[in-house]
């Protein structure tokens, strides 16, 4: 019976560590002709910022940085006229420390810190709660946001210098 207990324990455990994490996730790499289409840059170059949008299609889109990516995400219409929110399949981001791609629904963002991207000041994905909070610490971050509570004004302060 204690064995059985467990084994359930164990199998309860590996489920919720799922759904804390940021699951990796397939996305297509960029060719070396592929630019971002918010700032026209080559995303290949920039292999540890990538981020993508996949549409159900299978027709993807490349970010040099989330930055660009959630220009895109909040000014659809500008960005992409041809495309709907409704018809993206997926979104990644490249995580800070792994390098890994994760869903960038689910991670965590640090605005305001030392590190910059190719663009300059980056919203910098991280995949645990845990991680972002060292990284705050250690890279002078001043807040940390979730997918869904990134706004174009913190954008645009990334790109002045202004963080709130």
């Amino acid at each position: 019976m204690k064995r059985i207990s467990t084994v359930i324990w164990l199998v309860l455990s590996l489920g919720w560590m799922k759904s804390v994490y940021a699951e990796p996730v397939e996305l297509q790499v960029p060719g070396p002709e592929d630019t971002c289409p918010v700032c026209g840059m080559f995303v290949a170059k920039y292999p540890e910022w990538i981020a993508t949008v996949r549409y159900k299609d299978g027709h993807a889109h490349h970010f040099d940085g989330a930055k660009d990516l959630f220009k895109y995400l909040l000014d659809l219409p500008k960005w992409a006229p041809n495309h709907q929110a409704g018809e993206i399949e997926v979104i990644g981001v490249t995580e800070y420390y792994g390098l890994t791609r994760i869903d960038a629904r689910k991670a965590f963002y640090v605005i305001g810190s030392d590190v910059l991207g190719p663009m300059g000041h980056e919203l910098i994905p991280l995949e645990t709660k845990e991680d972002a909070e060292e990284y705050l610490r250690d890279h002078k971050g001043l807040s940390i946001v979730l997918f869904n509570d990134i706004t174009l004004e913190q954008l645009q302060g990334l790109d002045a210098g202004v963080f709130e």
